[in-house]
């Protein structure tokens, strides 16, 4: 017979010590007073996430982590996370609000604010946050109404968290190494008469056996026509004898997200494709020799359009080159920011990017990508992938 269960104790379950959260906490507090806001509401799980290490994918209902110029803190959620919350954060004031017929959370949360000596103050609020759906955003408006001052401050952590610490990069190369590991699984699984859903399963697989994470939004997968998809679509299908499959996934760990994007050939294979493959690997080195700390990320864009418009492909690619990368929640791994033209935004060591390449022929039916993760240093772009950027074959 066994004993019973250890009890956990308060944040047994927090992957940064408490110096690296204080010392983003006190960055956090320096930009809230350049933007004179005397304390700031967080609905985005990220910003919660980086702050004080909760985790939880509660924020699915309304929950506020309130934040002060003075460094208290107070989370407002439900009865499931209260564990948690004390589980896996260093939130100490955690209160709870009770599901019925006639709640009102936001009215709660005004009363925690006023405890705060809000009243009369200016606080920022990440409206633009998956937290806080359309209906609860008019009620928080409702309930501060002639209470506070409200400032949009929806980027306020998110710019803070584009740059990475050394603590969290470890993270993001063991992320880095989980999506390689994807990668060899599901090549290995990919031949003719295959079944989509067996591939998949190969390749996240790996990445749950390395102790990796879900990815925050769905893994893109598609063969034939849907070769030609950049979303996650339902239905799988089994692989032709002769066939495309393209593949995009995160390697995931601790929440940290390292992109990889292939195109596979399956059997016979059009030497138009051939052709695309090799532009791909032409556009993304262009793409990362100009991702320099110092230059605007939308001559990223620049670099990759080049390359693609020149090779005759101006109808076939998008209208950016991809993304920040960090931790994420559901529904997107897509960080601030994106890879686009003219976006000015400058690149700082410490920032991480997905780079893909995609050309969609859709006249002729024809799929070809490719894309990896990059972490920028002093001196340019380290792509932190070690597969060969060579075409899979099967």
């Amino acid at each position: 017979m066994t004993g019973p269960v250890k009890n956990f104790t308060h944040n047994d379950y927090i992957h940064f010590d408490r110096n690296e959260f204080s010392e983003r906490q006190a960055r956090t507090i320096a930009a809230m007073e350049k933007q004179g806001v005397d304390g700031l509401l967080m609905f985005h799980q990220e910003s919660m996430y980086y702050l004080t290490g909760y985790n939880t994918f509660g924020y699915c209902f309304f929950q506020c982590l309130y934040l002060g110029i003075d460094g208290k803190m107070t989370l407002l959620t439900r009865l499931p996370d209260r564990l948690q919350a004390q589980y896996t954060s260093i939130i100490e004031d955690i209160r709870i609000w009770v599901e019925s017929p006639d709640a009102r959370p936001t009215v709660q949360l005004r009363e925690i604010l006023r405890e705060h000596g809000c009243e009369g103050k200016r606080l920022g609020v990440e409206w633009d946050a998956y937290g806080l759906t359309g209906r609860n955003a008019r009620r928080l408006e409702d309930a501060l109404h002639g209470f506070c001052n409200l400032e949009d401050s929806s980027d306020l952590v998110n710019m803070l968290r584009v740059v990475k610490s050394p603590s969290e990069l470890i993270y993001v190369k063991r992320a880095a190494e989980l999506a390689d590991e994807a990668l060899y699984a599901a090549a290995k699984a990919t031949k003719p008469g295959a079944f989509e859903g067996d591939i998949l399963a190969d390749l996240q697989g790996a990445i749950y056996r390395g102790g990796g994470d879900d990815p925050a939004n769905e893994v893109i997968i598609g063969s034939g026509p849907g070769a030609l998809m950049c979303r996650y679509f339902t239905g799988r299908r089994h692989l032709d004898a002769n066939d495309q499959l393209t593949l995009e996934w995160a390697g995931v760990y601790r929440h940290y997200h390292a992109c990889l994007m292939r195109t596979f050939l399956v059997g016979k294979v059009d030497p138009r494709l051939k052709q695309m493959h090799s532009i791909c690997v032409e556009a993304l080195h262009a793409a990362e020799a100009a991702l320099k700390p110092g230059r605007p990320i939308g001559e990223v864009f620049d670099a990759h359009a080049r390359v693609l418009d020149a090779a005759g492909h101006r109808e076939h690619r998008l209208n950016a080159t991809g993304y920040s990368l960090g931790t994420a929640f559901a529904p997107k791994w897509i960080d601030w920011p994106m890879l686009y033209h003219g976006n000015p935004v400058v690149a700082v060591p410490g920032m991480v990017f997905f780079i893909h390449i995609i050309i969609f022929d859709d006249k002729n039916g024809l799929a070809m990508t490719l894309g990896r993760t990059s972490l920028v240093t002093a001196t340019g772009a380290e792509p932190l992938s070690s597969a060969s950027l060579d075409l899979i074959q099967k």
